[in-house]
């Protein structure tokens, strides 16, 4: 079967390392289910793989892609949960949790073979395209506002770095669940298209906001750190799923954590069960995900390469077939 996959890594040049062809199709295995993929979409998490991040060179060729929507083998239409382990179903009590790619063969694919337990109804609301973009960015997202950050409707969010995929799920959620929600960006255009999404304002990073926020949406890291402490309330709360600009801010902003009893909670990907409700919210509230590009699947290093570039606004989607 035609797939997209990591033969090579390179942590300097990580595209170097992406190929485009055949692969063998997946073997039926006890307590699990091949899904034809109808859609799959990018993260940056496939980007690291590449990097080597996540995934050992002794586990290559791997099949890159944790997110798709598809048919299973009885013709219902299914999204993936690309959490494998967490449970235990499907591949034992004692395996630590993984993200699909780190362990087993993903969704850049005509197939995909997951636990049973990791498929779930795809609702009719949702088109595959769409389906596909919620089980990674999306689901992390929805954690951090609704688990983590434990905000209400009328309390206000500052979500940094709008147009990346967390980041615009999270103003997306933020605006249809009643919440007021403020966003970052450099660029002057992703700015305008986060207050189009429903941000009540979009700044450059950095700058005052009208009020001190609730919560912040932390995906950017050491960029925008001290930025986001200072922009919470006190006893407000930070949540960080992502450091794309560094791990090590120049500023920890100590003092003013524990001075003003500030809450950080580290926060990745999401359960099955909240998985469900997110499809379930969408289904409900007409909330669909924001979709930069769809490519084909013998397109997408095209993709790649957008990622990479920083230019998006919203995923990308491959579609295999």
């Amino acid at each position: 079967m035609f797939a997209a996959y990591a033969a090579r890594i390179d942590r300097d040049a990580p595209l170097d390392g992406l190929e485009l062809g055949e692969r063998p199709a997946p073997r039926p295995r006890p307590g699990w289910t091949a899904v034809t993929v109808r859609a799959a979409s990018l993260n940056h998490h496939d980007l690291w793989s590449l990097r080597g991040v996540g995934l050992a060179a002794d586990r290559l060729p791997m099949i890159l892609g944790c997110d798709a929507s598809g048919v299973d083998a009885e013709g219902n239409e299914v999204v993936v949960h690309s959490v494998i382990g967490q449970t235990g179903h499907g591949v034992g009590p004692d395996e630590p949790r993984s993200i699909l790619t780190e362990r087993y063969q993903g969704t850049f694919a005509e197939q995909v073979l997951v636990p049973s337990w990791n498929v779930l109804p795809k609702p009719p609301e949702l088109s595959f395209e769409e389906a596909a973009c919620l089980p990674t960015a999306w689901l992390t997202a929805y954690r951090m506002l609704f688990t983590n950050a434990g905000v209400r409707p009328g309390d206000s969010v500052l979500v940094q770095g709008a147009g990346g995929g967390v980041a615009t799920a999270a103003i997306v959620l933020g605006r249809a669940a009643g919440l007021r929600m403020y966003a970052t960006s450099r660029d002057a255009e992703k700015r305008a298209r986060a207050v189009e999404l429903g941000a009540e304002g979009a700044y450059e990073p950095g700058a005052r906001l009208p009020r001190r926020v609730d919560a912040v949406i932390e995906t950017v890291g050491a960029a925008t750190w001290s930025h986001s402490v200072k922009s919470l309330r006190p006893g407000g709360t930070l949540v960080i799923s992502g450091a794309t600009s560094g791990d090590r801010p120049s500023h920890a902003e100590l003092t003013r954590i524990f001075f003003l009893e500030l809450r950080v909670v580290g926060s990745t990907m999401g359960s099955r069960d909240e998985l469900e409700d997110l499809l379930s919210f969408c289904a409900a509230t007409g909330v669909r995900p924001v979709i930069d590009t769809v490519l084909p699947l013998d397109r997408a290093r095209e993709g790649f390469e957008r990622m990479a570039a920083g230019g998006l606004f919203g995923k990308i989607v491959l579609t295999p077939s």
